[in-house]
């Protein structure tokens, strides 16, 4: 496989763990990550039952050090800050030493709204947007950015 296919076949698979979530995460959207090393992941996840955890914090925790130096496939922008007071994700991305992170989707919410991408991209980590964004963007459609609530599509 080139290095286009498997970003879209790991893109896939988080669109595939997001997919799975879409109307159970509360006013969070559901969200996909896949964390990719040397051909193999090591780190999946998605947004859990009722908004939490996000899908980074899951898919990190799985992959441990093995994404120090990684690739992260993400569905929507990684927040920039959380209604919690806890750790971003785009925080938590930068910590674990992911060398790349390629995000399907922009997320138009005040806990992103760029700044994720802005974060990453300031850590000097290379950050791709719009891998199939059509097909993950068909995910928060019924997403409302600023009510913070998703239903079922």
């Amino acid at each position: 496989m080139t290095a286009a296919s498997d970003d879209l076949a790991h893109m896939r698979r988080a669109i595939e763990l997001a997919r799975a979530g879409v109307g159970r995460t509360g006013a969070n959207p559901s969200v996909g990550c896949v964390i990719v090393k040397d051909g193999q992941v090591v780190g999946e996840g998605a947004t859990g039952v009722g908004g939490r955890p996000h899908a980074e914090e899951i898919a990190l925790a799985q992959a441990g050090e093995a994404a120090r130096g990684a690739t992260a496939y993400v569905t929507l922008e990684p927040c920039a800050e959380r209604s919690s007071g806890a750790a971003s994700c785009s925080a938590r991305l930068v910590t674990a030493g992911v060398a790349r992170v390629v995000v399907a989707c922009e997320d138009r919410s005040a806990f992103a709204a760029g700044r994720g991408v802005a974060r990453l991209r300031a850590a000097g980590i290379p950050t791709e947007l719009g891998l199939l964004a059509h097909e993950a963007g068909a995910l928060y459609a019924a997403y409302d950015p600023q009510n913070g609530r998703q239903d079922e599509g």
